[in-house]
């Protein structure tokens, strides 16, 4: 992979699209099959797969952003009209939002971490795959993804946990870049090569 210059490239520039700026088109269900299988090639200790993914498109994006509206109401009557619209709106900024489930628990072997370190890894795959089909993508959680009474809505079980909101669409907005840790910060070097 050291010659892969165009890997190289990539890793260079990845970034995520904010959410707010994915729209349609977003991929076909084949598409979506193509992306996950790549998507789940990942360090998986014990090959277990402890984690799962909600595919979530069409007319389901706008129920679960009700979902969200109602339940934020219930908790703030007082929620404010903009902030109303941010929860009907929530899932549907992008065509497409997958959520990855997270099904780590006890095991007699893989430690937990390490599962919960997979579902982490299945993420950023599942963005590197979309980026390599010509999508553009975003890895949200937000409180929906912990809140346990939303979790039922996007079919999560109570042993689950969310490790996060995919959002998936098209973008003409160009990346722009962000600050990255200075080495220097975040390097620890042991011994002498």
């Amino acid at each position: 992979m050291k010659t892969d210059i165009k890997l190289i490239d990539y890793l260079n520039v990845r970034r995520s699209t904010p959410a707010p700026q994915l729209t349609e088109p977003g991929p076909s269900r084949e598409e979506l099959e193509e992306i996950l299988r790549l998507t789940v090639r990942v360090p998986d200790h014990g090959k277990i797969a402890p984690w799962r993914f909600v595919v979530i498109r069409g007319d389901e994006r706008e129920r679960l952003g009700e979902a969200a509206l109602a339940l934020a109401l219930k908790k703030n009557p007082e929620l404010s009209v903009d902030f109303q619209s941010v929860e009907r709106t929530r899932f549907t900024r992008a065509p497409v939002v997958i959520a990855v489930v997270s099904e780590a628990g006890p095991h007699v072997k893989i430690p937990e971490w390490e599962q919960i370190m997979s579902a982490g890894a299945v993420c950023l795959n599942l963005l590197m795959a979309v980026n390599a089909h010509g999508y553009a993508a975003n890895w949200l959680t937000e409180w929906v993804s912990y809140d346990l009474d939303f979790l039922p809505e996007m079919g999560v079980g109570e042993e689950e946990k969310v490790a996060g909101l995919i959002y998936v669409g098209s973008t003409t907005f160009p990346p722009v870049e962000r600050p990255r840790p200075d080495l220097s910060e975040v390097v620890t070097w042991v011994g002498e090569a």
